[in-house]
């Protein structure tokens, strides 16, 4: 008989994969270097002397611009020392140029109690201070470096209520968008976008009235503001991407998989116009703009708003809102910003 090879031929162990690629292996996410906060306070630093040397083209005069400056550092200052009271971190204040300042913090829960405090801690201490210098003149005679009490105390007064106007983005606004109205409602955008139209109106007519080339600078807020609805919408598409991708958003930087970091930031590199520049990953590595990536994907988590204010509160919140305006006026300096003059 012919030997036949019975052997049966091997068959895979199932046990074994099919594909022999390794796993993904995510590096750590960006994180801001330790230098970040140094780094953030000479940029307050620089913007305050750009701040300054601008203002002395425009006012000619160091007391009034020494002034004007000690006013909005004391109105940020109250922003500041609230912000950091509640908890908010990466804070920093940053002067603009003919403008005035901000102050940046970053929390990922935001309760509206807070929100109230911080927005009122910035012009309500300058409104004191103003009536306290004001009072203290109504026998004249008092000065500091050569301007009378009264005009520093109405220059308090008149910047810091101004401040208070319930118009976006002053804090009058902002108190009104966070705690009277749902941000994410249609009311909210729709007082949004008049505020928008009553800051161009206002610039623009006082502009062509007086050819005054500082009014024409105001623009810059009205357009500010829609380049950042034009920016939330678009983030707001990248959002559902991100989602779609499988990726929460619902947690806080420090929180998120650094796996998601990564994927997030291709995204972002596909759809983000400022990011068009960046190359995808892997490999993985991290680019000059890093700290800017990293700003978007935390502006990109989701944010909880607190809702802890109770009808009460809301009322006690109005009543102090408008005894800042009213507060002033029983000091009779109705006159003076009625005529105009104001005794330096």
């Amino acid at each position: 008989m012919e030997n036949v090879d019975e052997t049966l031929p091997e068959m895979p162990d199932e046990n074994i994969t099919a594909s022999t690629a390794e796993p993904v292996v995510y590096p750590p996410k960006f994180r801001k270097p330790e230098q970040a906060q140094t780094n953030a306070w000479l940029r307050s630093i620089t913007s305050l002397a750009l701040y300054l040397a601008l203002g002395y083209v425009i006012f000619k005069q160091w007391e009034v611009l020494l002034l004007i400056t000690a006013i909005v550092m004391i109105h940020e200052f109250g922003h500041f020392f609230a912000m950091k009271f509640f908890g908010y971190s990466e804070l920093g204040i940053f002067f603009i140029p003919l403008l005035g300042a901000y102050v940046s913090g970053t929390k990922r829960e935001v309760s509206q109690k807070q929100s109230a405090i911080i927005l009122l801690a910035g012009p309500l201490p300058g409104i004191i201070i103003g009536m306290i210098f004001f009072g203290l003149n109504q026998q004249g005679g008092h000065y500091l470096f050569g301007m009378s009490y009264t005009f520093i105390g109405l220059l308090f007064i008149i910047l810091n209520v101004l401040n208070l106007l319930p118009i976006y983005p002053l804090d009058g606004g902002q108190l009104l968008n966070r705690v009277f109205l749902d941000e994410d409602s249609i009311w909210s955008k729709l007082f949004i976008f008049i505020s928008i139209g009553l800051l161009g109106w206002f610039a623009i007519s006082r502009y062509l009235s007086t050819h005054n080339s500082f009014y024409f600078v105001l623009m810059v807020f009205p357009l500010m503001m829609l380049f950042r609805l034009a920016g939330d919408k678009k983030l707001t598409g990248i959002e559902k991407k991100i989602e779609g991708e499988g990726i929460h958003l619902d947690v806080d930087y420090a929180g998120m998989p650094d796996a998601d970091y990564w994927k997030i930031r291709n995204i972002l590199i596909a759809d983000h116009p400022s990011f068009k520049d960046l190359k995808p990953t892997p490999p993985f590595e991290f680019d000059v703009k890093e700290e800017k990536v990293m700003s978007t994907i935390q502006g990109l988590l989701h944010r909880h708003v607190i809702q802890d204010i109770s009808p009460v509160g809301k009322i006690v919140i109005a009543v102090t809102w408008v005894a800042a305006f009213i507060a002033p006026w029983l000091l009779d300096m109705y006159e003076f910003v009625r005529t105009g003059y104001i005794p330096r």
